[in-house]
């Protein structure tokens, strides 16, 4: 009974859009250590038993956690299934970091030091400039920003593609002063001979990768702005 509650679980899952590979492998692994036992409903005992396996305390709540929400939607058809605590195991140790909001001065700052970035002439001082000014400008999200193709910039704005859950798309505006930059940029771009249609290259024509601007970035800050600003970035 639960094996075939989780395969509609989970076909649920992917007409959404998600592609739930590891979690389907982890809830399997708990329907079959339940079934062992002669289970045909969710227990928050058994569950909290079979989440308690893992071998650390982040990776026993995200198991817990996981099973969780299985329960959640089974116990909406059928009462008889329990829904164990989230804090069954213990809260989450690790606390999320408070953003750090620049002001528009600091802004300017660093895109001024992203312009002086050498080698001068070369794309890298304007492909970091315009690409921490479109962040400035637009929030996108860094990944977002580093997986843009050049086919994305349309008329209309930016076409995000979600690549990571459920492969949906959605179009960014941009304000005039945002897509006038991001124009200029475009015509050193189109100069260079890349190794693909990343929209941000590097001066060598490949795409970026996170760590590579996060490394940048760190750096910038350092002479234009206060201590312990280049630490929240």
């Amino acid at each position: 009974m639960l094996s075939r509650d989780l395969a509609r679980y989970i076909d649920r899952k992917r007409t959404l859009g998600f592609k739930f590979r590891d979690p389907a492998g982890l809830l399997r692994d708990f329907v079959r250590f339940a079934e062992r036992r002669g289970d045909r409903f969710i227990t928050s005992a058994r569950a909290i038993a079979w989440a308690a396996q893992a071998p650390s305390p982040e990776r026993r709540r995200t198991r817990l956690l996981m099973v969780r929400r299985f329960a959640l939607e089974l116990h909406a058809e059928n009462a008889r299934h329990q829904v164990p605590a989230a804090d069954a195991l213990g809260k989450a140790s690790t606390k999320r970091r408070p953003p750090y909001i620049y002001s528009p001065d600091q802004i300017v700052r660093l895109l001024r030091a992203a312009a002086a970035l050498e080698p001068a002439g070369s794309i890298r001082p304007i492909m970091y400039t315009t690409l921490l000014g479109l962040i400035a400008a637009t929030g996108i999200r860094i990944a977002e920003a580093l997986a843009l193709r050049l086919d994305d910039v349309t008329a209309d704005g930016l076409v995000i593609r979600e690549r990571l859950k459920c492969h949906k798309s959605r179009l960014l505006p941009l304000h005039a002063t945002t897509r006038h930059k991001l124009d200029r940029y475009l015509v050193a771009r189109r100069q260079v001979a890349a190794a693909d249609r990343a929209l941000f290259i590097s001066v060598r024509g490949k795409s970026l990768s996170y760590v590579t601007v996060r490394g940048v970035f760190l750096q910038l800050p350092r002479s234009n702005q206060a201590p312990g600003d280049a630490r929240r970035a």
